[in-house]
């Protein structure tokens, strides 16, 4: 079975699915949750090297007060909890976003938690919070020119080395769960020859055997890497 390097994973629909049961919003978040560490297992498991959920993007912010209040907790709550589980597992933890932004309580978990994971061997798992791929671009670009690059010198390695995936693969699958067909501005870059995969259940329906599904179908795609 051909097995992706990077598998990326846009985790959608979580208040639709709270929606759906006549639940308030935060319980589809809290079902999420719950689900993540079922996914890292099964990624990690199946041999891919590298697994990336889009967790909260920068535009996330625009939600209400009390819903990114628990959000943020739990996010706290998880990367406290997860820290044992992916020592013993060889799973390297990688913040994936805007950290510095982020308040000081998270930016404490984040770190401590990828101290805590940094000889992990098995998979890296990247935790997209506080991202946008426009955001990363604009950051990279400037960083270019604050490093004193001429014109001339800024290629495409120049970028890469600027991003906040560096020195990760590109992305060889997008998984997209709740039926929705776009990027939503994550790892646009990195995702330049991905293949994009479409499941229709939401986030919180998103079990092993979805995930596998996900994988057989890569599986058996003829992947092409020039323009057309």
């Amino acid at each position: 079975m051909n097995i992706p390097r990077h598998v990326a994973i846009i985790m959608d629909g979580n208040g639709r699915w709270a929606n759906s049961r006549g639940l308030p919003r935060i319980k589809g978040h809290k079902a999420g949750v719950v689900l993540v560490e079922e996914i890292v297992d099964a990624a990690a498991k199946a041999g891919i090297k590298h697994l990336s959920l889009y967790a909260f993007s920068t535009e996330n912010w625009r939600r209400p007060d009390s819903e990114i209040t628990v959000i943020m907790s739990m996010l706290r709550l998880y990367m406290r909890i997860v820290k044992n589980k992916l020592c013993e597992n060889g799973i390297r933890f990688h913040f994936l976003g805007d950290l510095e932004s982020m308040p000081e309580g998270i930016q404490v978990d984040a770190r401590e938690l990828e101290a805590a994971t940094e000889g992990g061997s098995a998979m890296t798992f990247h935790l997209a919070v506080n991202y946008g791929s426009r955001l990363e671009l604009v950051r990279a670009a400037r960083k270019c020119i604050a490093d004193g690059l001429t014109a001339e010198q800024i290629d495409e390695a120049a970028i890469e080395e600027r991003l906040w995936t560096k020195g990760v693969p590109d992305v060889d699958l997008l998984i997209r769960t709740s039926g929705e067909q776009r990027i939503s501005n994550f790892l646009l870059w990195q995702c330049a020859y991905a293949e994009f995969y479409f499941a229709s259940c939401h986030w919180p329906d998103f079990t092993r055997e979805e995930f596998n599904k996900a994988l057989d179908a890569f599986s058996v795609r003829e992947r092409r890497f020039g323009g057309v």
